[in-house]
């Protein structure tokens, strides 16, 4: 088994697992309001809210975890193309996320990831 330290918070033991695959619902709900940082070539970060994480139903008993999709609210530009992005934050450390611009909402741009 191989356990994994993302930042010193947040400790997971995965055996055969990347961390992503280990990352719940309940790991980002605690989190919400929260700012993430987006690494997307330029030379500063974009800082991300995460709005929302939302728990879906269990498709199958087979599945390891139950899908969820996270919403983060960004600034309204650039819109970014959807793609996997490194995005930081304090807690949980570094994470490798698909993100989906989904259109402006007031001032500023929302993009979701989901997770299955």
């Amino acid at each position: 088994m191989k356990t994994v330290a993302v930042r010193g918070t947040l400790t997971l033991a995965i055996e055969g697992l990347n961390v992503l695959s280990a990352l719940t619902h309940e790991t980002f709900a605690k989190e919400l309001g929260s700012p993430f940082q987006l690494h997307w070539g330029a030379a500063a970060p974009l800082r991300l809210e995460l709005v929302s994480a939302t728990e879906f139903a269990r498709a199958s008993a087979g599945m390891r975890r139950t899908p969820f999709s996270l919403l983060f609210r960004g600034p309204r530009q650039p819109v970014l193309p959807q793609k996997i992005y490194p995005l930081e934050h304090d807690r949980l450390g570094r994470l490798e996320i698909f993100l989906v611009p989904i259109g402006p909402e007031g001032e500023g741009m929302r993009d979701e990831a989901v997770f299955t």
